[in-house]
């Protein structure tokens, strides 16, 4: 049971393919579970009508072992908090739908969050037993997942500024894309990162747009790989086969070095050097390490989160949540989710 004084957020996300439920006591994660979707491998992709009903039903089960786990009663929560966008809208509706009814039914106060806000703030969440250190503000983030590329001006928790982002797809898409045309299964931005380390990163070149301020672009860095691999596969059948390794260590470069020339230009130019990466992407080996060794030459203060808090997740959403909380920042049974929208 909590003490009067807690306070109690349930999470819940369900932007992509993985529906997930977490329970916070303040801001302290005390349950977080997942619930994945397979299905989608056999189309190179999220499909988005299959989501949603995976969705509903996977969204009671999940919230169900979520509270179970954490040992509170329902009565015991403060909160619900769930995932407003950006996303899948079907899928979106499924989660959002659900908080409603939990909500209203429990009569507690609805948290909207923004899904982007979320994998910023997975810096904050905090675990028993383990030591958490936080970014102090302001600092930079590299948020990098499979639909989002942006360098965000963090000021405080609620207090944010997109400063740079891609103008058209991003890394992750970039990542997955190019392994499909590889011939690689779905999802392939992890089977690049595992290739990628017996492979030669200067073995091959590809396009890397420029785009001025601190934006990027990751298209031309996708139809660049695409005519490649056509061309080297005309000249020869096995190259893919032959050269898997080298291909994907120098596609994995090209991409981390368009996101820390700008991450670095950023740096610069705002004169910060706290810097934290989020982000699916953010579990990528490479980056890790270029981001490691940046902060060594750039002294840095790198925070990188572990990888359980970089995917989607609901933990994410409670810990946001449990902020706007604080902040009297609720929202009313109205609201509906959104698709595409930048963070403010």
């Amino acid at each position: 049971m909590k003490k009067t004084k807690d306070i109690v957020i349930l999470g819940i996300e369900s932007s992509c393919d993985d529906t997930s439920a977490a329970i916070t006591c303040n801001d302290m994660i005390i349950s977080n579970e997942v619930s994945g979707q397979t299905v989608h491998k056999a189309y190179g992709g999220v499909v988005p009508e299959l989501a949603s009903r995976a969705h509903q039903q996977n969204i009671i089960p999940v919230v169900d072992l979520a509270i179970k786990n954490s040992g509170v009663s329902i009565d015991d929560i403060s909160a619900v908090a769930f995932t407003r966008g950006p996303g899948l809208l079907g899928s979106l509706l499924v989660g959002t739908s659900f908080a409603k009814g939990f909500a209203l039914a429990k009569n507690l106060p609805l948290i909207e969050v923004n899904h982007l806000h979320g994998h910023v703030l997975a810096h904050f969440i905090k675990e028993k037993s383990v030591e958490t250190k936080t970014p102090g503000f302001p600092f930079l983030c590299l948020l990098v997942s499979g639909g989002n590329s942006q360098i965000i001006f963090v000021r405080d928790h609620l207090d944010m500024e997109v400063i740079g982002q891609t103008i058209d797809d991003a890394a992750g898409e970039a990542f997955d894309k190019c392994a499909k045309v590889m011939g690689l299964p779905y999802p392939g931005g992890p089977l690049v990162d595992k290739l990628a380390k017996e492979g030669n990163a200067k073995a091959f070149v590809f396009a890397k747009p420029k785009i001025q301020g601190l934006d990027y672009s990751f298209s031309g860095l996708k139809t660049s790989f695409l005519y490649f691999i056509r061309d080297k596969m005309a000249e020869n059948p096995n190259f893919i086969e032959e050269c898997k390794a080298d291909i994907c260590a120098s596609l994995q470069y090209t991409i981390i070095e368009v996101l820390m020339t700008k991450l670095r230009q950023a740096a610069k130019e705002t004169g910060i050097r706290t810097i934290a990466v989020a982000g699916g992407v953010s579990a990528n080996s490479g980056l890790r390490q270029a981001l490691t060794d940046a902060s060594v030459k750039y002294n840095w203060e790198m925070h990188i989160p572990p990888f359980k808090f970089t995917t989607d997740n609901a933990a994410m959403i409670a810990i946001t949540g449990y902020y706007k909380y604080l902040k009297g920042e609720f929202t009313t049974h109205d609201v509906v989710p959104f698709s595409r929208v930048s963070m403010k």
